[in-house]
């Protein structure tokens, strides 16, 4: 066996684990795996960044859009706490990201004796936001450690893991193994409980089915739309399914068209979704038989009591339902027709959130369908949480349930780092942009060309508009003071841009798909209407 220090054992398993970048911020903890890194360089592209959150972000967004790990690589202490927001929105949004985080020295860990970067209970921070972590002592424990926050990073729902290596480990030596990189297996479906579920659906008259992140998670998006068409049933993406069925299909729908269409269901297939809003809503399931597949056994009825509920993998189960539900499957009428017509009500009904509407559809207008949109909590990011069209698997990331406020922009480079060759759009408002606003040196640096817009009211516009609504204008640490951003894009060798019309903000993106550079577009904006307020007192979808 080979005598590595703890940095080259580290190194040694990530190239056989087939890591290709690592997201990381330098610091003295991290000396050892650093210049390991070096010496890898020809095989590990090492993306820095600006800020420790970026590392984070950079390495989900990657993992989200590429269907690979991300990994990144921070100093234990200020840059743990740093990166946990990534990580806290990579397990809100159950994405492949392994954190690899220094400590200090191992023979004063908990002591409390003040060394630099020291915090206590590193480890058990690390465990709210992860599904595993652990520490290595010793570098010929680093491979095996390292291999097994892999496998836990493939198995079962995917979520963050993490690793936290001392400084010492990292510099010392010893005979090190590698371990090869294997995948554990996704598990199958009770065949009982699929046997059921296929008579169910099978013999309903008007199956509904709910599709999230799971389905992408799983890459099961042609066996959920084999599935749906054999049953004529239409499909509710949530907003960390979109793509996973080409909205432009007849059967493709919102959450805001689940309010028609939950009522008239007799039975309902939940797939890799918590069903929360269902769940807690007034339209949400009272008569119907309700199945529910995911491959975490905690979330089986966490928010809803299924009448099956069924602990496995989204692409195997829905590759074991079509093999069963044609045994059962009742020939129906088509319901094309009517479900084109609700996708046009709905449409309708949002085309009336103005100028969200507007400037989202410019943007898909601009951009081709493989394109991949990062959008932020921002009016017009709420708005294509709920109607921007998505025509394919892994193109379009939200924060999920944790809605992090400054996510987008870093994640976007990392979509961006993982899909040279495709377009990537970062949208923002202007509070949330200046989030990461100094990773703006890292899209330049690294030469990530993605196309950056910021509607900027001056505001953290949200805020301001509950402020009015609801306190009668009390406005308080709601309005902001930003820069030019035109200037500021220039500031850093970027192209700036300034647009104020949906048509000029579709041509200048075009542009930029046709002729790849790093650009901000800024269009100022007032105030915009709640998507949430009309949207909810229109109610009729």
């Amino acid at each position: 066996m080979p005598v590595l220090t703890g940095g080259q054992a580290l190194v040694a398993q990530l190239l056989e684990e087939g890591i290709e970048i690592v997201f990381g911020l330098p610091g003295v903890q991290l000396d050892w795996a650093f210049d390991a890194l070096y010496e890898a360089r020809d095989r590990i592209r090492v993306i820095h960044t600006r800020h420790e959150q970026a590392t984070s972000y950079m390495a989900d967004g990657y993992a989200r859009t590429t269907g690979k790990m991300g990994v990144c690589l921070v100093v234990p202490g200020p840059g743990v706490l740093n990166a946990m927001a990534g990580l806290a929105t990579a397990y809100a949004c159950n994405s492949r990201v392994f954190c690899i985080t220094g400590q200090i020295p191992s023979d004063q860990i908990e002591k409390g004796r003040g060394f630099l970067h020291e915090i206590p209970r590193q480890l058990e921070a690390l465990r709210s936001v992860t599904k595993w972590a652990a520490r290595a002592m010793h570098p010929s424990q680093i491979p095996a450690l390292a291999h097994e926050a892999i496998v836990q990073l493939w198995s079962g729902r995917p979520r963050p893991v993490a690793l936290e290596i001392p400084p010492d480990v990292l510099q010392a030596t010893a005979e090190v193994e590698t371990i090869a990189a294997t995948r554990p297996l996704p598990p199958d479906g009770d065949p009982e409980l699929i046997e059921r579920a296929a008579q169910l659906l099978g013999t309903a008259q008007k199956p509904l089915i709910f599709a999230g992140g799971g389905i992408l998670a799983a890459e099961a998006w042609e066996e959920l739309r084999a599935l749906a068409e054999l049953l004529e049933a239409p499909v509710v993406l949530t907003m960390d399914g979109k793509g996973a069925l080409d909205d432009r299909h007849d059967l493709a729908h919102n959450i805001i068209a689940a309010r028609e269409l939950v009522p008239e269901s007799d039975v309902i297939l939940i797939v890799g979704s918590r069903f929360l809003q269902p769940a807690t809503s007034d339209w949400g399931p009272r008569h119907q038989a309700v199945i529910q597949i995911d491959i975490d056994p905690d979330e089986i009825g966490r928010n809803y009591p299924p009448t099956i509920g069924i602990v496995a993998d989204a692409k195997r189960a829905l590759s074991a339902l079509l093999e069963r539900v044609p045994l059962y499957n009742q020939k129906r009428d088509s319901r094309r027709a009517e479900l084109r017509a609700l996708k046009e009500r709905v449409f309708d009904l949002l085309w009336e959130v103005q100028p969200q509407a507007s400037f989202a559809m410019a943007l898909r207008e601009a951009l081709p369908e493989e394109a991949i949109v990062v959008s932020e909590s921002t009016q017009v990011g709420y708005w294509t949480w709920n109607a921007f069209p998505v025509y394919r698997p892994r193109t379009f990331i939200t924060s999920g349930y944790q809605g992090t406020l400054g996510f987008g922009f870093a994640t976007a480079l990392g979509a961006k780092a993982g899909n040279p060759d495709r377009p990537v759009l970062s949208l923002n408002g202007d509070g949330g942009f200046l989030y990461n606003l100094p990773e703006l040196a890292t899209m330049v640096q690294h030469r990530l060309d993605v196309i950056t817009v910021v509607f900027n009211d001056n505001a953290f516009g949200n805020v301001r508009r509950i402020q009015k609504e609801r306190f009668g204008g009390h406005y308080i640490a709601s309005e902001l003071y930003n820069p030019d951003f035109v200037a500021l894009a220039h500031s850093f060798g970027i192209e700036g841009v300034r647009v104020s019309t949906p048509e000029a903000l579709r041509d200048i993106v075009a542009d930029a798909v046709r002729n790849p550079r790093p650009i901000l577009i800024e269009v100022p904006v007032g105030e915009m209407p709640s998507i949430w307020g009309i949207v909810m007192a229109g109610r009729r979808s």
